[in-house]
């Protein structure tokens, strides 16, 4: 090789190389800006979303920005926060309850969105079916359709004569029909009369819940046994419920990861186990893929918690039957 076609050939690939690396800069420059829309507050959740995607390799103030909005109960307050994020222009918006994600997607159509928490997508209207989406929302979901006849068969499994139970739901959660009740309320109604047993379901709202009527009248219709919806007042107010019931001596049934409320059981899906599989739908949108083509993951582990200090407490033995098939039992 001659001197020119060397100097021609050393210039090419130092260009080459510049390209490259520009390439590779331009790529890692790039900052991506996370929105995070809850029902509630700060939490485990929002934590595991940033500690997750850090793990993923998405470094808070490089190259991951996050505008996480907390509606703290206020679900009136969630359609501002999403229109807020939209107009940040997030690139995602992560979001934890099904209020929270009727909000993002009236908000936007297009910014991809990827939600938990929310019992059944296609019932309220967010996904055309679990394994194709087909508009702009995914995620992950604990919806268990079996839920509410498992529930409603352990109860009567463990008191045999039960004839009323009281559901208590909140009146802010999406999908209601005619009759007024969500999808989830409609669930549980329905199983109740398939096994003969009379439902009153019962609503309460905002961050500060009228608990104090909803009991009453409870006492008024004497429900035997009270059966604690996963919808967003209830949730952020599972304890205190437990401590109303127990004064009430009604036995509690709540969904699955809800042991730490100290009601009489727990059963179902758990809910924290949305958590750490949220950054891992987020990191693949980020990546681009396309939530109408990514289907919901169903959270399909099912745990079965008895407190025997609480049975105690409303002078109630469990049956050996029933104890042997719990995961854990709370002494």
């Amino acid at each position: 090789m001659n001197l020119t076609k060397f100097i021609l050939a050393a210039i090419a690939a130092f260009v080459l190389l510049l390209t490259c690396r520009t390439a590779g800069a331009q790529q890692t420059s790039k900052v991506y800006r996370v929105g995070a829309l809850f029902n509630g507050k700060p939490d485990v959740a929002f934590e595991t979303l940033r500690k997750e995607l850090a793990r993923l390799g998405y470094v808070e103030g490089t190259n991951v920005v996050f505008e996480a909005r907390f509606a703290e109960g206020q679900l009136d307050r969630l359609p501002g926060f999403a229109a807020e994020l939209v107009n940040k222009g997030v690139d995602v918006i992560a979001t934890y309850g099904g209020p929270a994600t009727i909000a993002a997607r009236k908000a936007s159509t297009t910014i991809p969105i990827v939600a938990a928490l929310v019992a059944d997508p296609v019932a309220i209207g967010v996904a055309a079916t679990l394994e194709r989406p087909g508009g702009n929302v995914t995620g992950i979901t604990n919806n268990d359709p079996e839920l509410a006849s498992r529930q409603l068969g352990i109860l009567k499994a463990l008191f045999p004569k039960l004839a009323r139970v009281a559901i208590l739901s909140d009146s802010d959660i999406p999908g209601a029909d005619a009759s007024g009740l969500a999808p989830i309320e409609r669930a549980n109604v329905t199983a109740a009369r398939a096994v003969g047993i009379a439902p009153q379901v019962l609503k309460v709202h905002g961050p500060t819940p009228d608990f104090d009527t909803a009991f009453n009248a409870m006492v008024a219709e004497r429900a035997e046994v009270l059966l604690v919806l996963e919808v967003p007042a209830p949730f952020r107010n599972r304890k205190r419920i437990a401590e109303l019931a127990a004064a009430h001596r009604i036995p509690t049934m709540y969904w699955g990861g809800a042991s730490d409320a100290g009601g009489l059981m727990a059963y179902g899906t758990t809910f924290t186990d949305t958590y750490p599989r949220m950054p891992i739908y987020v990191d693949r949108i980020l990546k681009g893929a396309k939530p109408a083509d990514v289907p919901f993951e169903v959270i399909s582990r099912r745990e079965f918690v008895i407190n025997l200090k609480t049975a105690r407490e409303l002078g109630l033995t469990i049956p050996a039957e029933v104890l042997k098939h719990a995961d854990r039992v709370i002494d």
